[in-house]
């Protein structure tokens, strides 16, 4: 298993009643989990101990690094104070893009990449 984990998210969306059925749950769900009512996106959550998650923050640009930080700051701040953001600050879901996840699938495309080199055979003619 990858970084990423396993996902239907490509199954779900091949098919449309499945999707018009599943959307609202989705949706349903990710407010409930309360990582927007901390200022967080969801790419915030990921484990950041798994080596190609490390690869990929560190390919994360100057500002991106600096708004994951702050976001994180506001975070704890809430947590400390045991009480969420006003609501006017919480995330947006249009403003909770996947920032990380396209640098976490290039990490594992080059892991597999190498594996391949890596494990090359050369035979003579």
């Amino acid at each position: 298993m990858n970084a990423l984990g396993p996902s239907l998210a490509p199954y779900i969306r091949s098919s449309r009643t499945l999707k018009k059925y599943v959307t609202p749950i989705a949706h349903w769900y990710a407010n409930l989990m309360g990582y927007r009512k901390m200022g967080l996106k969801y790419d915030d959550l990921q484990v950041e101990e798994s080596p190609e998650v490390q690869r990929a923050l560190s390919r994360l640009t100057p500002r991106e690094t600096y708004d994951r930080s702050y976001r994180f700051k506001v975070a704890s701040n809430c947590d400390l104070h045991h009480k969420p953001l006003p609501k006017e600050q919480w995330s947006k879901p249009e403003h909770d893009k996947r920032y990380l996840r396209p640098h976490i699938l290039n990490v594992l495309k080059e892991e597999e990449e190498r594996l391949t080199w890596d494990t090359m055979t050369v035979h003579r003619k």
